[in-house]
């Protein structure tokens, strides 16, 4: 796997060059770390067991590389098994759409088997699909498709390359494997409700075969610790790590899941200056900084902080939190260092940002949520790519002049509709 990896970057350049196929193997844009392994192993295994040789068979992370360091379990796990980073190859680093029109590009899509608007052209490339999701659209042949309601999609991958010719799986594949399925069926608990029989039987498979893989408690510990780690990632990327984003009355506002303590977060160096260039660059109005953090039980602390200069926003978000009893969040204040941030205790730790989204939303007096798919937080969800189809963070958002917040925000207070008269 490694030397495979370390070849990519050469073999699909020199295939450009000879004007020969491409075969792409790629995950979703939430690129965590079952789309990430699922296209790398399943890439090395149709390198080494197709009958195509002039293919060159290109894993492909669904993601801008600027954006790898978020996902924070996957650069652990890859940097563990020895699998150099500078050698993948980043959605931002190779043309798609080029390679289409000229005829080169095949592409297997794991881990999702519908392309997004923007890739909608792509689809006619699509040769073959393993996804573990719900059949959403159909495709006729020639695409293979293998759809199946199982944990992890690095459990399709590991049957795949079980059922090919002997001596195809290596020590590295084998451990992403096995730590990728670990980590998505929770360490394979009942309890935990995504486990399926055939998740189990790929760990047992995976670990009679490489009996030194490391012990199961201590390979689940390790990513699990790993995927919210954040302590290496600066404020403006802890913030997009999970990041989605409101709107109403013209007005935009960012809801980030962080994984620190909060009064560990208020305490970071510089961050008064970062939450003002997060927002200013985005065109956000406001933030608001929903943070978890675990006992050694896993049970859920949550804190809640409210950033913005604009101190009418900020007092009408507060109180909508405050008073809010669909669900009450059950608020108690905590000490700011920073004037224009409201920081709260939440006493109600099963209401989730699921269900924070709807109050914010009703006091912006508008709607529409945008971002990756809303999950609970326990466990907290994997890291999603905040650019997905008809995200605002795909498109320009015109930043917002102090005079229009206060306009709009006082708007919102008295109950006025956006552009009434004074």
């Amino acid at each position: 796997m490694e030397r495979f990896v370390r070849g990519n970057r050469a073999a699909l350049q020199d295939h450009i060059q000879h004007h020969w196929e491409v075969h792409v193997v790629m995950g979703n844009e939430a690129c965590d770390l079952d789309s990430t392994v699922s296209a790398l192993a399943l890439a090395y295994f149709l390198a080494q067991s197709s009958p195509a040789p002039r293919a060159a068979f290109v894993p492909v992370l669904n993601i801008p590389r600027a954006d790898f360091a978020l996902r924070t379990e996957t650069t652990f796990l890859l940097r563990d098994r020895g699998v150099p980073a500078a050698s993948l190859i980043f959605r931002d680093e190779i043309d798609l759409g080029g390679l289409h029109h000229a005829g080169l590009l095949s592409l297997t899509l794991v881990d999702h088997h519908v392309l997004p608007g923007a890739d909608a052209a792509l689809e006619e490339a699509v040769v073959e699909v393993l996804d573990h999701r719900p059949l959403e659209r159909e495709r006729g042949p020639p695409c293979r498709v293998t759809v199946e309601p199982v944990g992890s999609c690095a459990t399709l991958v590991t049957e795949r390359i079980a059922q090919g010719p002997p001596g195809l799986l290596d020590r590295t594949t084998a451990a992403l494997l096995h730590g990728t399925i670990l980590l998505d069926c929770i360490n394979l608990s009942p309890a935990a409700g995504k486990v399926t029989p055939r998740d189990v039987a790929c760990v047992a498979l995976l670990e009679e075969r490489f009996p030194e893989l490391p012990p199961r408690d201590s390979v689940f510990g390790a990513l699990q610790a790993a995927k919210f780690d954040v302590s290496g990632l600066t404020t403006e990327q802890m913030l997009r790590k999970d990041l989605k984003v409101i709107s109403g009355d013209e007005l935009v506002l960012a809801i980030s899941g962080v994984y620190v303590d909060l009064e560990t977060f208020l305490l970071r160096p510089g961050l008064l200056q970062d939450l003002d260039a997060f927002c200013q660059a985005r065109g956000y109005a406001g933030l608001v900084a929903m943070t978890v953090s675990f006992n050694e039980r896993h049970e859920p602390t949550r804190k809640l902080a409210v950033y913005s200069r604009c101190e009418t926003l900020r007092g009408t978000l507060c109180r909508a939190l405050e008073e809010a009893t669909t669900p009450s969040l059950h608020l108690q204040p905590l000490p700011s260092p920073w004037p224009c941030v409201g920081a709260f205790a939440q006493g109600n730790a099963l209401a989730s940002r699921k269900k924070v989204l709807p109050i914010l939303r009703a006091a912006l007096g508008g709607a529409g949520a945008a971002g990756g798919p809303e999950e609970e937080v326990v466990p907290p969800p994997t890291p999603m790519n905040s650019l997905v189809e008809e995200c605002p963070l795909a498109q320009a958002v015109p930043p917002l002049c102090p005079q229009d917040v206060l306009e709009r925000v006082s708007r919102i207070a008295t109950g006025q509709p956006p552009g009434s008269p004074k």
